[in-house]
C-alpha cells in the first residue's frame, strides 16, 4: 500500500515472490489492470492455495494460470524474469524471505543493488520499487541497514514504511519527490481500496526509519 501511495498512477504492476498471492489481490483491489506474479516455487505457490485461508483459491490460482485475470502467474527466478522482460510498470513489489548471511542462498541475488537497478529499468515514470527490508529492531536489523544504502545508491527519493503488525520493515524508491510524505497522505483518502492497518496520522511515525538505520556509522 506504501508503494500504491507514491506511484504516479497504477495500471500495471509485478509481484515478485509472496507465494500466498496477497500483494497481487491487494494491487488488483487497488485499482491495477495487470499484475505479472512471479516466484520460483511453484508447488509453494499451490500448496499455500490448497491450504491457506488467505490468498489465492485453487480456482483463483488456476486462472492466474492460464493468464485468464487480472493475474498473470510466472513460475520462473525474478532475476530471470526482470532481466528479460520489456514491460513496464507502475510499481514493483519485491516480498522476499530476509537477506541471508549465507551468500550461497540464491534469494540473496534479489536484495543487491544491480538487481535493484534492473528493476527500476522496468518503471514507468512515476513508478515506484517496494520491497520488505528487514527488521527494525536494533538487534537483527542488518538486512534493514544494507538494504538503506543500496535504495539510496539506486534512487532519488527513498522511503522507509514500517509496519506496527509484526516487526516487517519496506522500503520504496523512486524517482524525486520533495515530500512523499504529503504525497501519501494526500492520496490516502482518494484510493480505491482504503488500507485497514494505518491513516495519514499513523504515516507520519511509519515513515520515520529508525534512528540507528537514518545515522549509520
Amino acid at each position: 500500500m506504501p508503494g500504491v501511495l507514491l506511484a504516479h498512477q497504477l495500471r500495471s504492476a509485478l509481484v515478485i515472490g509472496s507465494s500466498e498471492g496477497v500483494a497481487s489481490q491487494l494491487l488488483v483491489a487497488s485499482g491495477a489492470e495487470r499484475v505479472d506474479h512471479v516466484d520460483i516455487d511453484a508447488e509453494c505457490v499451490k500448496i499455500c492455495a490448497e491450504f491457506l485461508p488467505y490468498g489465492y483459491t485453487m480456482a483463483q490460482l488456476e486462472a492466474a494460470e492460464r493468464h485468464d485475470s487480472n493475474i498473470h502467474m510466472h513460475y520462473l527466478d525474478g532475476v530471470s524474469f526482470v532481466t528479460a522482460s520489456h514491460q513496464r510498470y507502475d510499481v514493483v513489489v519485491i516480498d522476499l524471505p530476509d537477506e541471508s548471511s549465507d551468500s550461497v542462498l540464491q534469494h540473496n541475488r534479489l536484495y543487491e543493488s544491480n538487481f535493484l537497478r534492473a528493476c527500476q529499468g522496468l518503471l514507468n515514470p512515476g513508478g515506484v520499487l517496494v520491497s520488505q527490508a528487514g527488521c527494525p529492531t536494533l538487534w537483527r536489523n542488518a538486512t534493514l541497514a544494507r538494504s538503506w544504502r543500496r535504495f539510496h545508491d539506486v534512487f532519488e527519493t527513498v522511503t522507509y514504511f514500517g509496519s506496527d503488525e509484526h516487526e516487517w520493515s519496506f522500503l520504496c524508491g523512486r524517482a524525486r519527490v520533495d515530500n512523499p510524505l504529503q504525497m501519501m497522505q494526500d492520496k490516502l483518502p482518494l484510493l480505491t481500496r482504503r488500507p485497514q492497518y494505518f491513516d495519514a496520522e499513523s504515516l507520519s511515525a511509519a515513515t520515520v526509519a529508525p534512528y540507528s538505520i537514518r545515522h549509520q556509522g
